[in-house]
């Protein structure tokens, strides 16, 4: 079965070509996992991409994408690397550039116009400069947004935060304020008998202090519980009187006492006298 895309031509070749045509341009050189990779010499981009497009034997004529990675331990931190698209040999290959927050790269927009966009994306994540790309503003995050999201020294929930301002009728900046400050926050159980007032607690009306009921979460020691079961029955109000009757003396009907006489019958019942069961035939009375 044939695969669904087209394969890529083999590797066989191109780094040597490369090197060939770009000369003391080329800083580092590297095939791995099927891909090749050529670090050029930030000042020379310009002159090394066209060296790629227009050599026979090489022809990336496509500038696919433009991706950022951030190294923070290094001096020139920001590593820039360029897809490039061969359509005559139906190859692909990364060319980087390394810079750091103040040294700008060449812009390539006058060799792939696409590239306008794509480096905006890179200085709105990283803050890396081009030089001479006309529109480098932010394309991704808003236009009041502090610092670059993709560096690694970022904080993972930003500098401001913004929401509407129904007093002022717009869209507001505010600093961050977390809900939570973990660095103070207690992980000690509540079951394991807290020697402190839970939150909430504070708020319980007086006499809070006795338990809630038995098997509920109490700091209280096995001797204060049973005084405070002792002390919750004498506070307690006596039950109340039961709305149903325990006996006919309660609800006068029946009798009251053994000598009583039958109940009396109901006028309005008027009772029909049985008619007379007939009896079965039998070997008895023939």
């Amino acid at each position: 079965m044939r695969a669904p895309a087209p394969a890529y031509a083999a590797n066989d070749g191109v780094i040597d070509a490369a090197m060939a045509a770009l000369g003391d341009m080329i800083v580092d050189t590297l095939d791995a996992v099927g891909e090749v990779t050529l670090t050029i010499d930030r000042e020379r981009l310009i002159e090394a991409m066209m060296t790629l497009r227009d050599t026979p034997g090489l022809e990336y004529q496509q500038l696919m994408e433009i991706a950022g990675v951030d190294y923070l331990d290094r001096a020139e931190r920001f590593d820039v690397c360029y897809h490039l698209l061969s359509l005559t040999r139906n190859h692909r290959i990364r060319v980087r550039v390394t810079t750091d927050a103040e040294k700008p790269v060449p812009s390539v927009t006058g060799i792939w116009p696409v590239a306008g966009w794509l480096e905006r994306e890179v200085y709105d994540m990283y803050g890396v400069l081009f030089d001479g790309n006309t529109d480098l503003r932010r394309i991704l995050t808003d236009y009041g947004f502090r610092g670059h999201p993709q560096r690694k020294d970022f904080p993972l929930t930003g500098y401001v935060e913004l929401r509407y301002s129904e007093e002022a009728k717009r869209v507001v900046y505010e600093p961050v304020k977390l809900a939570q400050d973990f660095r103070t926050f207690d992980f000690m159980s509540p079951w394991e008998g807290a020697e402190y007032i839970l939150p909430g607690d504070e708020k319980a009306a007086p006499g809070a202090g006795l338990p809630e009921a038995k098997g509920a979460p109490t700091p209280l020691k096995a001797d204060d519980i049973v005084k405070a079961d002792a002390a919750r029955a004498a506070a307690a109000p006596p039950p109340p009187t039961p709305k149903a009757t325990e006996n006919t003396t309660q609800s006068g009907a029946g009798k009251p006492h053994p000598d009583a006489g039958p109940k009396p019958g109901d006028p309005d019942v008027v009772k029909k006298p049985r008619a007379p069961r007939a009896k079965k035939a039998g070997p008895d009375n023939g």
